[in-house]
């Protein structure tokens, strides 16, 4: 595995990390980690292993705010921000790997981001694997707040209001750990900023997740307490794609990628992208 990583500018001169993996053969496809909130691509390291082992070259980001690029942590004026490195990291993709396949493997924030990208430019993208998505608001939170939180991100943007479940992350408590533990996580609060532009782009794929057309493999875990997998059930309804599949796979927690059954469910991925890169 040949490992490579550097930094890109966005469209506001912030410095965005990027790393990727590389088989020691030839290449079936590019997959590309869209990771979710407060976290950083390097901890899809083991997932990387596993798939250049099997041919694919797998490339990751951090988004601004994010592990190793710049910006305020926890902080977008837009869900642009997310939206356009992804689309200028997928063009240097293409560019270093012309006609290759490329499927966008995103997380939690991730599996959204992935889903409005799917929305705005389909065109660079062959599929997608979407992992325990946030794509709906909880049920506990009211239009009340929902609306106090639209005038906060104006009046108040770096005003800190949730935390992530960290316990309820993966049932592997060393992984639980590690999360806690590493530096480029960070564990705060997420703004009313971030949080109001997180529900725009769920309002967005609400609108026209309908349009997503590409293959997509939708995955939750049944005990996953961070983003309910009913919401994986709303998205595959959502989108009218012929080729869908969803897997809820019974007792996993959030990150189905660091339970201790994970190897299941790389199996699982392995299996759906060689059926569509032979």
């Amino acid at each position: 595995m040949k490992h490579q990583e550097g930094y890109f500018s966005n469209d506001k001169g912030q410095s965005i990390y990027y790393q990727f993996w590389l088989p020691e053969g030839s290449v079936k496809a590019a997959l590309v980690i869209i990771h979710g909130l407060h976290e950083h691509c390097g901890r899809y390291q083991h997932l990387a292993a596993y798939f250049t082992e099997k041919g694919y070259a797998v490339y990751g980001l951090d988004f601004p705010g994010h592990g190793k690029s710049a910006g305020p942590r926890s902080y977008i004026d837009s869900y642009l921000d997310f939206i356009n490195p992804i689309e200028t990291y997928l063009e240097m993709i293409q560019d270093w790997q012309p006609g290759l396949p490329i499927y966008i493997v995103g997380h939690s924030m991730g599996g959204l981001l992935s889903a409005t990208y799917l929305t705005i430019h389909p065109q660079l993208v062959d599929g997608a694997i979407l992992s325990g998505s946030l794509v709906k608001v909880p049920e506990y939170v009211s239009d009340f707040t929902l609306r106090l939180g639209k005038i906060l991100a104006v009046i108040l943007p770096n005003f800190r209001i949730v935390s992530i479940d960290s316990e309820g992350l993966s049932k592997d408590p060393a992984v639980v750990q590690a999360y806690i533990d590493d530096p480029l996580v960070f564990t705060g609060k997420a703004t009313v900023r971030i949080s109001n532009e997180i529900n725009r782009a769920i309002d967005l794929v609400e609108r026209k997740g309908s349009a997503i057309k590409q293959p997509v493999l939708i995955l939750h875990g049944s005990e996953d307490r961070v983003c309910d997998p009913s919401w994986s059930q709303y998205l595959y309804d959502l989108v009218s794609s012929p080729d869908k599949k969803l897997l809820i796979y019974d007792g996993l927690y959030h990150e189905i990628y660091n339970e201790p059954e994970a190897k299941k469910v790389f199996a699982d991925v392995l299996n759906w992208l060689e059926r569509r890169t032979a």
